[in-house]
């Protein structure tokens, strides 16, 4: 297992964002604020280093930054790993605050964002993701944890190059199934349809889970 490393490993940009941002919120705030990469050169797989550097981040990308980051300040680097029927994955940052679960996560669409601590269980965290998930082929089948401390040496964290080792472990690491109803799934895309029908452009922010969300 790795240790977290000192404050000499890190440029002096990227300790100013360790130290203004020491909480799960705080850090969220830093990435929804952030530009969402959408690969158009190409994939990539960038640690927080490479997200400092280049101002942006997806989903996985922004994860690894929150680990990075928030393991500094005493949280464990542990991800989630949300399956989906149509192979686009989704990845947080799941964290703890007295015994409740919460994430940090970016993403294209608000619903995929961060969770408020206030969840018991980790199935409960992923089940929060299940209806915002629905679009035109997304849909949650299950979730895993992965905890980036099993990768060693591995740099995560500070690399230049893309980390496809970490994308690769989260894909093997054991997943738990989320069942759900057809009738609720296509309840849900009937309504997402309807929406993008009429918005191009913008958020679906109607659903129950709002209150919860941390953007």
């Amino acid at each position: 297992m790795s240790t977290k490393p000192d404050r000499g490993a890190f440029t002096p940009r990227e300790w100013k964002i360790v130290e203004r941002h020491r909480t799960p919120a705080a850090v969220q705030r830093y990435l929804t604020a952030m530009r969402y990469n959408r690969e158009e050169c190409g994939a990539t797989l960038r640690t927080f280093r490479g997200v400092v550097s280049r101002g942006e981040a997806h989903c996985l990308e922004a994860a690894l930054s929150a680990a990075a980051v928030l393991e500094q300040h005493g949280d464990p680097p542990l991800l989630m790993s949300l399956e989906s029927q149509d192979q686009l994955d989704h990845v947080v940052f799941v964290f703890q605050r007295d015994g409740l679960w919460g994430a940090v996560a970016r993403s294209r669409d608000l619903g995929l964002h961060g969770r408020k601590p206030v969840f018991r269980t980790l199935r409960a965290l992923a089940w929060s993701y299940f209806d915002t998930y629905v679009d035109y082929a997304g849909r949650i089948t299950g979730y895993g944890l992965g905890d980036l401390r099993e990768l060693g040496n591995y740099d995560w964290r500070f690399s230049g190059k893309n980390v496809w080792k970490v994308e690769r472990y989260l894909q093997e690491i054991p997943h738990r199934a989320i069942k759900s109803s057809d009738a609720r799934y296509e309840r849900l895309l009937a309504r997402y349809k309807e929406f993008r029908g009429a918005n191009p452009t913008g958020h679906l922010e109607d659903y129950e889970t709002r209150s919860v969300w941390m953007i």
